[in-house]
């Protein structure tokens, strides 16, 4: 199964010595994220850098290592999924559409986010870091 991460579980993991970022490190395969992420990333940089806590190089440092856990979905491969994605994200977040055209473009993927909007459609399965966890034990 594909485990796509949200921007949020991204942004946490960088934010906090937590599960989140303990998941992300020590999981053997490889994560999914649109490329787009770090378009919201750059948009908010500054502002995780400071709430890390960490020295300039260990923020760095940090976000090298979980990049390295990370395959990137460009937008090509998101393009034929997008008008699906806007059609079920319209209701709930419109900013959630790639991450749901990243899991209909990767079949058996889930969406890992603590977003409980996004469980209220039913075309793609949303994991929480909980059953995020769930899954992983039983791997």
């Amino acid at each position: 199964m594909n485990i796509i991460l949200d921007s949020n579980i991204l942004f946490s993991a960088l934010i906090k010595n937590s599960t989140t970022r303990r998941i992300i490190l020590n999981y053997d395969g490889f994560f999914l994220f649109p490329s787009y992420i770090f378009v919201e990333m750059e948009h908010h940089i500054d502002e995780l850098f400071k709430k890390s806590g960490l020295s300039q190089r260990g923020f760095d440092d940090l976000l090298h290592l979980i990049l390295k856990k990370v395959l990137i979905v460009p937008h090509s491969t998101l393009a034929p999924y997008t008008k699906d994605a806007l059609a079920i994200a319209q209701n709930i977040d419109i900013n959630d559409a790639l991450f749901i055209a990243c899991a209909l473009a990767h079949h058996d993927s889930v969406i890992w986010s603590e977003d409980k909007k996004l469980k209220t459609q039913s075309r793609v399965r949303i994991f929480n870091t909980k059953e995020i966890m769930i899954y992983l034990d039983e791997q």
